[in-house]
């Protein structure tokens, strides 16, 4: 079995008091973001900080997003969480539009389309979801990995499946983005929310949408930093958005991305080929483990492990100071950058 060395900046910017393998619900915030939000809090209590923070962190966390992503940052569009980013997108559905989500979704990207009611929803499995895009579909939205269980949706092939039919794609890559390479370019529209393994705090989120597909979205939420230009736009109506995806900002919780701006510099600095190696090898290790010991995992390469029918043993791995989900039915655990291979071990000894 491989052995993987610890990742060197991880020991520098965290120090759990537990086992913690539940980045998943929510990821740890490094020293260097901790620092910056304590600055910024520092500075507004004194008064020093004007207008509350700086419009150059969110162009700093944008840039950030943008480089993991693989887009330009004129295609990046900040807010605060993946529910409003996806309230937009449905917003721009015309009534009796066919969307199609998988079985099981997580909420944040089903409800804001269902609870319309006027739109026709479809679900499909998760590993069914391209051969159940037709003709009638108008949007394809689902998550690049699954909050429930980490399976990893066959991205090329609905893909290429909204592609023949005339379909849009909306990737939620909130679960993926930080270990799991993302191409946001290659879909009409992804969401993905900053607190998890993107390792930002609450707060953060980003849309990011094509230029062709800009043009169906609404000026739903327009507010003052919507013309792109900040401090130029605050009275009376805005005469224009943005050109870019900046028309689509939503007014910045400034101590989350002064945050934000040096978490994502941190994935930057590790590198996208050495996350995903990393979490996925302790993922692996883990999977072994628990097949010695007669569990049966999700199958797949997902940095995600879950145990179905195991979720009763949280308790025990709480209370031995293990740091574990449990969602739907299942034993969640997830593995990222600051995840070792006495984490991983530490779980099997307790299951043991």
């Amino acid at each position: 079995m491989t052995i993987l060395a610890p990742i060197r900046a991880a020991a520098v910017e965290f120090a759990p008091e537990v086992t913690y393998l539940n980045t998943s619900s929510w990821g740890l915030l490094p020293r260097r973001t901790i620092a910056a939000v304590k600055a910024l809090a520092d500075e507004n209590a004194a008064g020093r900080r004007v207008g509350a923070g700086s419009f150059d962190a969110v162009e700093a966390a944008r840039a950030g997003f943008a480089r993991l992503a693989g887009v330009h940052p004129d295609r990046v569009a900040t807010g605060s969480s993946v529910t409003v980013h996806v309230g937009l997108i449905a917003a721009s559905l015309p009534p009796g539009a066919e969307v199609l989500c998988p079985e099981g979704e997580f909420s944040s990207v089903v409800s804001p389309f269902a609870l319309r009611g006027d739109l026709r929803m479809r679900y499909a499995p998760l590993d069914g979801l391209a051969a159940a895009v037709r003709p009638s579909t108008s949007l394809v939205a689902f998550s690049a990995v699954q909050s429930a269980d980490g399976r990893v949706a066959d991205l090329a092939a609905v893909r290429a499946a909204a592609a023949a039919h005339g379909a849009r794609t909306l990737l939620d890559g909130t679960q993926a983005a930080g270990w799991f390479p993302l191409e946001a370019g290659a879909y009409d529209y992804t969401v993905t929310g900053g607190f998890k393994f993107l390792l930002c705090p609450r707060g953060t989120s980003f849309l990011t949408v094509t230029e062709e597909a800009q043009g169906a979205l609404p000026p739903l939420f327009a507010g003052w930093v919507s013309a792109g230009a900040p401090w130029t736009s605050n009275y009376g109506p805005l005469e224009r958005l943005a050109p870019t995806a900046r028309g689509f900002d939503e007014p910045p919780a400034f101590l989350s991305y002064h945050g934000a701006e040096h978490s994502l510099d941190l994935l930057a600095e590790v590198g996208a080929d050495a996350l995903y190696a990393h979490a996925t090898g302790l993922a692996a290790r883990l999977r072994a483990g628990l097949a010695k010991l007669g569990h049966a995992t999700v199958p797949g390469e997902s940095a995600i492990v879950s145990v179905p029918g195991l979720e009763s043993r949280q308790s025990d791995l709480v209370k031995a100071g293990v740091a574990v989900s449990a969602p739907a039915g299942n034993l969640r655990i997830s593995c990222h950058l600051y995840n070792t291979e006495a984490d991983v071990d530490r779980v099997l000894e307790v299951l043991a």
